[in-house]
């Protein structure tokens, strides 16, 4: 299942993606007149764990024996978010892949531990939401393509083998990049949380679609030229390995989103670096979840 939050008449909706249609599931309205309560947002039904799953499949199945289906659905929307506004900041991984470390300085910068840093929520935007330049700002604006991982479960200190149990399901981060304010400020929190920053979505795939997600196809393309392509097997830290080390004396809850890292291939690692610019778009596509993309304004 594929989950999402879209805009219809100005009002936020949950919405269940289903496949080969161009059209979404409006959850609240089948709900109610199922006589069901589906929460008022996403982050909210993640909460409910297998009971919101499975009031999602009578809903479903209810809305399959409608006469007048349409009405359930809208054609007319403005993608948000999944999770609109993240209880958290956005936990995210550094330097993941080895290529991409090496692409950022050396094989010396190949970590030994995991490095993570975080994401504002008031830098996420939603699919086809327009990424501020910020040219006042920054000259420097780079894209990262990542994996993500949404929590389902609370939990602390879970081990590396019960980890995949503590995820609801998987989504793709843009980690926009202010490369100048991530050198200026010695560290990365000011450079990685411009408003906007944070493209997400489309969807939050439910993981018992994904069977894998240290095998995954990854690619970012901007203006159509691809820019990355790798597979999440090339992870240093796999997303178990992620899971535990974070859970680790942090309790992790549901909702929480960790941005496993990004392949090499980013604007900075080209001689001369290919940094973004106003009008380009980044479209970033993981295998089993979709495509993210947004246009620098």
């Amino acid at each position: 299942m594929k989950f999402g939050t879209v805009k219809v008449n100005g009002e936020s909706q949950v919405v269940l993606v289903e496949e080969n249609r161009t059209n979404v599931l409006l959850l609240q309205a089948a709900a109610i007149q199922m006589g069901e309560v589906i929460p008022a947002t996403l982050l909210e039904c993640i909460a409910q764990g297998e009971f919101f799953l499975q009031n999602i499949k009578k809903i479903e199945q209810w809305v399959s024996k409608q006469e007048n289906k349409s009405k359930f659905y809208a054609d007319d929307f403005v993608w948000e978010a999944p999770i609109p506004r993240p209880a958290k900041n956005i936990f995210c991984v550094g330097k993941n892949y080895a290529k991409h470390a090496v692409e950022m300085g050396s094989e010396a910068d190949i970590p030994e531990h995991i490095i993570v840093f975080s994401k504002a929520p008031t830098a996420v935007i939603g699919h086809e939401a327009n990424i501020p330049r910020h040219e006042d700002i920054t000259g420097e604006l780079d894209y990262e393509g990542e994996l993500a991982i949404v929590i389902g479960k609370k939990g602390k200190g879970i081990k590396q083998d019960e980890a995949l149990n503590y995820v609801f399901g998987y989504t793709i981060v843009n980690d926009i990049t202010a490369r100048d304010l991530q050198v200026n400020h010695k560290q990365y929190l000011l450079g990685k949380s411009l408003d906007g920053s944070c493209p997400l979505g489309p969807v939050i795939v439910e993981k018992s679609a994904i069977k894998n997600p240290n095998q995954l196809d990854i690619e970012t393309r901007v203006n159509g030229e691809i820019r990355q392509q790798s597979n999440t097997e090339q992870f240093i830290f796999p997303v178990e390995e992620i899971i535990a080390i974070l859970s680790k004396g942090m309790t992790l809850e549901p909702g929480d989103i960790i941005a496993t890292g990004t392949p090499a291939g980013v604007g900075k690692g080209f001689k001369p670096p290919k940094f973004l610019q106003k009008g380009d778009e980044i479209s970033v596509k993981v295998k089993g979840i979709g495509t993210l993309t947004n246009t620098v304004h």
